[in-house]
């Protein structure tokens, strides 16, 4: 994808993506067809470059040309390379496909010696994990957005997404997208829900267990579509065993049978040490962040969205606790020269510099920032949580991952893709290698919910010591294909690949996995017996998912994998047919009437990103797949501490969270009694307990009026409350029952006193 340079940027012969979608439980297999016609009068090779979720397990490239379908073969990269273009110089159609070698999430299609009048069809197909979201719902994306990436050196100057590609109004994208997904589940499907206009879902079974929706017809393909699948149980542990591929030899990956196991463990909410941790907050404020979420009417701009987020976090965090914020961009600056105890001067002093927070440092580097967070001494006691606020614009993804990975015994990454088109193998990538989660956040009503979830993670006890145990019939072993586990947060699932291993048994029998694992000291485990009759599966969907994440695990591209790992990983993607970063996909059309004759013309196919409100400072972006032409709004944004942010003015309860003090309680003052609807002295005049302290008053009053009318951002001032509620205990807890009553009768509320408890 990278031997043309100099490509002319016109607008290309590509007319249809059609998607094909099934779901089945919390494992999608996907088949998607690109559609290509040329209506020139000379040969041409179309380029589509085009991004993929970085857990897509790529296993098959075939294209269908005039009613013949030819397969391609899956060959280590360079040989591909060079078969592709003799191919070419010898007038033979040729297609490859391939990942970037600088990004896990970047993909290219080349269509070579598409001759005049000629119709060509190629599908490619993957198989793909999905993610579990906060709310419980299983997450499907199929990319449309493909931002530029930032260069972080020149080790990336032979990306594929160097090629200048056409720069399209977004009414002009000349081709659409059609997608069906049929989505099948042992438990029933409660509803489906997306951020793109669908048909009404059909149930297919009596049971709702079947259903089937669709993308409402003429959708271009200008956006990133969102699936959100909701069961009515997603947490039953279970086991899937799969039958080897027949006449492959049973001692390598493909031939021996394949179980996937798939834990998600009940771990009760047990809080940690209240002062525990220090929490390294990196915030992208590179020239990429004033662009907005997504192409939707008055759309935020991605820096306020981080920034409100970024207020909640801090104003949530134990009294105690250290804490620090960077902004980086082409540079970096952090708010206090090492991490801070969390007191109330630090945390006003950090909410007046979140105000000032600007998208106005250039490109996005953001290894340089890492490396310094790195240096600092540990502090004891108080182990180290990274969240990362990011649109992951940047090119060399496998050098940041790696410097996470050298550090992942030092703390924990959290990690928030902001925006439509963040890198998932840089968001992904690092959560993963550090024992952390990762998010991705393209609307405002989702993002605090998403990071106050990861911040209780931080904040709560994990399942540690984690270990899988199996009890199978005599002359039978599970052997782990997937890299072992650290922690398990709560509301998390755990997915493992095992290959099983000796004589299958030949009459019906069962076997048992334990997962044992300790929390707070006393151990715990839970157990799941599956029938050891392999079921059979033309498209191997467990072996490929085992072998995609032994190839997560190995490759980290050209530059930060060794030569004895990267043949390891040539090996493992050829025998499995999944594709990676040292491997293509390649085929070749011999049986032309007559090979294409003349030099070809070179066509690139345009794709969706979002423009920059201003470039970048210093250093170089990638080229541009597409740049929509769609404004950019600037909101006026009010300073004061009310109305800091559009939406907080909007939102009193949110007004309420900026008035908490660091310790959890609140002041009895006028700012408190605008909120509450009433005033000062009437206020002062209820107060059962004339002789106490009047911040306790205040907060019981700021806790009610939370419960009462806050109930739809809960979730948001969970944290917060729970600081409240402990600092009232402290502080008043014999009176805390006359002061609920006392409220309840001031504000007219039914909350019950049990909120308060600890």
């Amino acid at each position: 994808c990278n031997h043309f340079p100099g490509l002319e940027a016109r607008i290309v012969p590509f007319r249809h993506i059609s998607v094909t979608l099934s779901i089945n439980d919390f494992v999608a297999g996907v088949s998607t067809t690109l559609n290509y016609e040329n209506e020139e009068k000379v040969p041409l090779e179309a380029i589509f470059v085009f991004p993929m979720d970085e857990d897509s397990a790529v296993y098959s490239f075939e294209a269908l040309v005039d009613g013949k379908k030819i397969v391609a073969e899956l060959q280590e990269k360079m040989e591909a390379h060079r078969n592709y273009e003799d191919a070419l110089s010898q007038g033979h159609q040729a297609y490859l496909l391939e990942e970037d070698d600088y990004s896990r999430d970047v993909f290219s299609c080349n269509v070579g010696n598409l001759h005049p009048g000629s119709k060509v069809a190629v599908t490619l197909r993957y198989v793909q994990e999905l993610p579990l979201e906060t709310d419980g719902a299983l997450r499907y994306v199929l990319p449309a957005i493909l931002n530029p990436r930032y260069k972080l050196s020149g080790k990336s100057a032979n990306s594929c997404l160097n090629i200048k590609t056409p720069i399209t109004p977004l009414e002009e994208l000349p081709y659409t997208l059609s997608l069906v997904a049929t989505i099948t589940s042992q438990h029933a499907i409660e509803r489906i829900q997306s951020n793109c206009s669908l048909s009404p879902i059909q149930y297919l079974a009596d049971d709702k267990t079947s259903a089937q929706v669709s993308l409402a017809e003429g959708h271009k393909f200008d956006r990133d579509v969102e699936l959100l699948i909701y069961y009515n149980a997603v947490h039953s542990p279970s086991v899937a065993v799969e039958m080897g591929m027949p006449d492959v030899k049973p001692d390598i990956l493909m031939g021996a049978p394949s179980a996937m196991v798939s834990f998600y463990p009940d771990i009760p909410e047990v809080e940690a040490s209240r002062s525990c941790g220090e929490f390294v907050f990196l915030m992208d404020c590179s020239g990429s962040m004033k662009s907005p979420m997504n192409n939707q009417k008055d759309s935020q701009l991605r820096i306020e969205a981080a920034k409100e987020t970024l207020l909640l976090l801090l104003k949530s965090l134990p009294m105690g606790c250290y804490f620090n914020i960077y902004r980086f961009g082409s540079s970096y600056e952090k708010f206090f020269p090492e991490s801070m105890k969390y007191t109330q001067k630090t945390m006003e002093e950090a909410v007046e510099r979140v105000k000032d927070l600007e998208a106005d440092l250039g490109g996005t580097e953001i290894l340089t920032p890492l490396l310094d967070i790195y240096k600092a001494p540990c502090i004891p006691g108080h182990p180290l949580q990274l969240f990362v606020f990011t649109d992951g614009e940047v090119s060399d993804t496998f050098s940041v991952i790696k410097e996470v990975q050298l550090n992942s015994k030092k703390h924990r990454c959290f990690s928030f893709g902001i925006g439509e088109g963040a890198s998932t193998s840089l968001i992904k990538g690092i959560a993963r290698v550090s024992g952390g989660s990762a998010e991705f956040i393209t609307s405002k009503d989702r993002m605090q919910t998403k990071a106050l979830g990861s911040l209780k993670f931080a904040l709560s006890c994990s399942a540690d010591d984690i270990a899988l145990s199996w009890d199978l019939p005599p002359g039978l072993l599970a052997y782990m294909l997937s890299p072992e586990q650290t922690v398990i947060f709560r509301g998390q699932r755990l997915i493992v690949y095992a290959q099983l291993t000796g004589t299958m048994p030949q009459v019906e029998s069962s076997g048992e996995v334990c997962l044992k694992y300790t929390l707070q000291g006393r151990s715990l485990e839970n157990r799941v017996t599956f029938s050891l009759q392999p079921k059979t599966n033309a498209s191997f969907t467990i072996h490929r998912l085992a072998a995609k994440s032994l190839i997560q695990t190995k490759d980290l591209g050209s530059y930060e994998t060794s030569q004895r790992t990267k043949e390891d990983v040539v090996s493992i993607s050829i025998q499995s047919g999944v594709l990676s970063s040292f491997t293509a996909y390649i085929a070749i059309n011999k049986e032309l009437n007559q090979p294409v004759q003349g030099p070809l013309a070179h066509r690139v196919i345009p794709r969706c990103i979002w423009k920059n409100a201003s470039p970048p400072i210093s250093g170089e972006f990638l080229r541009w797949a597409l740049i929509p032409v769609i404004p950019i709004v600037s909101h006026a944004i009010s300073l004061s501490f009310f109305f800091f942010y559009k939406g907080f003015g909007e939102n009193v309860a949110l007004q309420l969270i900026l008035l908490q003090k660091a310790n959890g309680s609140w002041e009895l003052d006028e700012d408190l009694t605008k909120i509450l609807g009433t005033n000062l002295e009437d206020i002062k005049a209820a107060n059962p307990a004339k002789d106490g302290d009047p911040s306790a008053w205040a907060t019981v009053l700021a806790v009610l009026w939370l419960h009462a009318n806050g109930k739809d951002t809960k979730y948001e001032w969970e944290l917060l409350e729970r600081k409240a509620v402990t600092w009232l205990h402290d502080h008043a807890g014999p009176s805390i029952p006359t002061l609920v009553q006392a409220a309840n009768h001031l504000l007219k509320l039914p909350v019950t006193p049990a909120v308060l408890s600890l």
